[in-house]
């Protein structure tokens, strides 16, 4: 692939299209009415996820794009835990006390900054509110840096087996400039730790695009973090948005690799973790090959939400805590992002949706279509318009994107089938954009395609 298409998609601001409609076509005329709806007949459509936002952390790292809160306190997080809680019973009366769940997973800001034992107090509350599956599987996100013996345990004794740890970069000059000082050793002490207490699957969070990253930097990080030998690497390249994130303005802007260096860096990394035996995945996701999301990707199962890929078969998720997202089968909801909003609609008795999009069928459409590209990298438009009542003739034809994608040498169509080149796969976003009715038109700052 030539320079100039690095360049010329590489640079391009797009969705991570971890869901259809993106966060930006959200309205705020869809609000609690419209969840209560829809959290109606929720039961019927089959078990749930449930996502749990924990906004809090003890340290801001400058590169985070998430909505977090840094407190050195306990109180403001056993507060809004109470709140959380609150709106979990909120949640299970609406929906009538009789939803199965089978996944959950807790995501922040940093979960295991809950104590001991108010994590234990918070799963209770949920499996009193929900029906849990007798296999479901809990997911947390780990903050290598503060996690410690107490907490671990109560992870085990309450069913966790999957966790996820950021490590984004050993490279102590890159942690210096994103504020994000862990040793390896501090890793490796969480992963024996997670390990001895019974967690099956481990996932690394790296990323590629930071400031005053190289490739050298890039692959000895992966280097090291492949000794603790997790089962998956999610690998994700930096979003530089200080216009929506002002502690990323931190970041010398000068630092940063531009589109050729950061698709270097990115494939130096895929490049090191395939030689150590990891199986690439989609986008930006390696496992091992015996690892459950290597196989759901062989068999062309696997799926793509909020967490990235994943395994989750779910259609429809709880989300639960300030910022939240939900998908019900109506459509997505999502709760108010200032916590001292949250907490007061929560205290009123009313769901704190703050925003959320009504799905057409012509989204739900559009929607497996996109899944399907950015898992597979490539889409039977014909298998999946079946049933559906649509002529997928609409969907290619007078489609420009589409078209100059196929002019450059991104994709091809044969028959009814949208498939992506090969050495073209890391610019997906950018064909997944071709099948989106909204990019564009909300005005959003998306992160570069590579």
């Amino acid at each position: 692939m030539s320079n100039d298409l690095i360049a010329k998609y590489g640079d391009a601001r797009l969705p991570r299209y971890t869901s259809y409609p993106t966060a930006p076509a959200f309205s705020a005329t869809v609000g609690p009415d419209e969840y209560a709806d829809g959290l109606a007949d929720i039961a019927k459509a089959g078990p749930v996820s449930v996502y749990l936002h924990v906004p809090f952390c003890r340290s801001m790292c400058w590169y985070c794009g998430c909505h977090t809160t840094i407190t050195r306190q306990d109180a403001p997080v056993a507060d809004y835990l109470d709140v959380m809680s609150q709106e979990i019973e909120l949640v299970s009366f609406a929906a009538g006390n009789d939803v199965a769940v089978k996944n959950v997973h807790f995501g922040g800001g940093t979960p295991t900054i809950m104590r001991p034992q108010e994590f234990s107090a918070l799963m209770a509350k949920l499996r009193s509110a929900f029906v849990f599956e007798a296999d479901a599987g809990v997911a947390v996100e780990i903050d290598p840096r503060t996690l410690a013996a107490p907490i671990i345990d109560a992870l085990a004794e309450n069913g966790v087996d999957r966790a996820s740890l950021g490590v984004q970069s050993f490279d102590p000059v890159v942690q210096a400039a994103i504020n994000r000082l862990q040793s390896f050793e501090q890793t490796e002490t969480a992963v024996v730790g997670l390990r001895s207490s019974g967690v099956s699957s481990i996932n690394f969070d790296l990323v590629y695009g930071l400031p005053k990253q190289t490739v050298q930097s890039c692959i000895e990080t992966v280097r090291l973090a492949a000794e603790l030998r997790p089962e998956r690497f999610a690998v994700f390249g930096y979003a530089h948005i200080p216009a929506f994130k002002k502690h990323q303005r931190l970041i010398d802007e000068s630092t940063l690799p531009d589109a050729k260096q950061r698709n270097e860096q990115a494939e130096a990394i895929a490049e090191e973790l395939q030689k150590v035996g990891y199986q690439r995945i989609g986008l930006d996701h390696f496992a091992l090959p015996d690892d459950q999301l290597a196989i759901a990707a062989r068999k062309g199962a696997m799926r793509r939400n909020f967490q990235g890929y994943t395994t989750d078969d779910c259609d429809n998720l709880i989300g639960l805590g300030a910022s939240a997202i939900g998908r019900l089968p109506t459509g997505y909801m999502q709760n108010h992002v200032p916590l001292g909003l949250y907490a007061e609609r929560i205290a009123s008795g009313v769901l704190p949706t703050a925003k959320g999009y009504l799905l057409t069928e012509e989204d739900k459409l559009r929607a497996k279509i996109i899944e399907r590209l950015m898992c597979d990298f490539e889409a039977d438009l014909g298998k999946l318009s079946s049933g559906s009542g649509f002529d997928t003739g609409f969907l290619v034809e007078r489609n420009d994107r589409l078209g100059e994608l196929m002019a450059d040498g991104v994709v091809t169509i044969s028959g009814e089938r949208i498939i992506v080149s090969q050495e073209a796969r890391f610019m997906v976003r950018a064909v997944a954009a071709a099948f989106d009715a909204y990019f564009g038109s909300h005005g959003r700052t998306h992160s570069k395609a590579a």
